[in-house]
């Protein structure tokens, strides 16, 4: 390849925060996407709060789990509030301007014409980094939840890429340009997007195609009350099955693997899935907790959804969402969980309804148009 040609190369930086989270898997999602328009591009994704600020991002990431663990309500308290927010935008000031050197040589190594953010806090340094040097960069934002907080609104942004046209009314209500917004959806795999024949997925898998099969996770990490919404729905009097994702969940893994020989129903669980899509599939519901991801994920295979205790945040956000468009139920107690679950399953015009619904707000092919988005805008050096 010629220096020259190298030179006119699409060079894409992507920035989440947390490795396991969903603002990784988005970029990934991305990253895929780019690289099958473009095998050539370059297009490397860095963990922007773990690259400026590493014993920092250790200390909130600690603080973060604490708290949601513990006292959620007081990050209910904290999150996108507008006292919390104006009071904290001396310390943003501090944090954005400090993290300039780094960001320096993180563009001279990379040079890249486009940076996307899937998380508010890179998003709002690259902007001050871009303003500050007069780049002529493209900035996209990427929301990976259902929730619009005003971290996010940054000068210096070119476009915001929103799961769902209520996020986007509520952008412009806070002074974003509507050119400026885009309801491409939260980005995932393009896997979500193929509808398949679920009985050879069934049947590999071990489950019985004529009896309702309930889906467990609770993303990554595991977190949410999996372990009581199996006991439960394992005393249910119902023809069921259980497939289960316990991610990083140690405490979890040991419990379902003692409790393997005692089951009277097909019980399957995994550590780590990469078959997600087919479980989807072969799903009736889901029990989960509503992150972002496993939330777009899910309508895409247009399944219906049962949130058990949201997270106050982002989480709740996510479950207004579900509830507002009757693509779920949320449970806060699972001693309840069993009756509703029986309910749904012997309700299966519900069960469609709730289904239909999903379909309709599914995007899977958030992370294509962004794709598009990205290509469609080229940068003076390139000209």
């Amino acid at each position: 390849m010629s220096p020259e040609t190298k030179e006119h190369k699409r060079r894409v930086l992507l920035m989440y925060i947390t490795k396991v989270s969903g603002h990784r898997q988005a970029t990934l999602a991305i990253q895929r996407s780019l690289r099958s328009m473009d095998p050539n591009v370059e297009v490397p994704c860095i963990n922007g709060f773990g690259y400026t600020y590493p014993l920092l991002e250790k200390v909130v990431n600690r603080a973060y789990m604490g708290i949601i663990r513990r006292t959620p309500k007081v990050w209910d308290y904290l999150y996108d509030n507008p006292n919390i927010v104006k009071q904290s935008e001396s310390l943003k000031k501090f944090l954005h301007k400090t993290s300039h050197k780094k960001l320096s040589k993180l563009f001279e190594r990379y040079k890249p014409q486009t940076v996307v953010c899937t998380q508010a806090f890179p998003c709002g340094m690259v902007a001050d980094y871009k303003l500050a040097h007069h780049l002529n960069i493209t900035l996209i934002g990427v929301l990976t939840d259902f929730a619009p907080h005003s971290y996010w609104l940054n000068e210096g942004v070119d476009y915001y890429v929103v799961p769902s046209q209520d996020i986007k009314d509520r952008f412009i209500m806070k002074g974003v340009p509507p050119d400026k917004i885009k309801v491409y959806g939260i980005p995932i795999r393009i896997k979500f997007a193929n509808q398949l024949d679920h009985r050879p997925i069934a049947q590999k898998i071990g489950l019985d195609i004529n009896i309702p099969a309930v889906l467990i996770m609770g993303g990554g990490q595991g977190l949410g009350p999996i372990k009581e919404v199996v006991e439960s729905l394992l005393n249910l009097n119902l023809s069921l099955q259980l497939i289960v994702i316990a991610g990083t969940n140690k405490k979890l893994i040991q419990w379902l693997n003692t409790l393997k020989p005692v089951m009277n129903k097909k019980v399957i669980f995994y550590e780590y899935a990469k078959n997600v899509d087919e479980l989807m599939e072969v799903a009736t519901l889901i029990i989960t907790k509503p992150g972002g991801m496993t939330t777009s994920e899910s309508l895409a295979k247009g399944l219906p959804m049962v949130i058990i205790n949201p997270i106050p945040g982002q989480e709740m956000r996510n479950t207004d969402f579900l509830l507002k468009h009757g693509i779920g139920i949320r449970i806060d107690k699972t001693n309840n969980l069993a009756e509703e679950v029986e309910l749904l399953l012997k309700s299966p015009e519900r069960l469609a309804a709730m289904r239909k619904a999903a379909y309709e707000h599914g995007k899977p092919y958030a992370a294509l148009n962004i794709a598009k988005l990205i290509f469609q805008h080229p940068n003076d050096d390139e000209t």
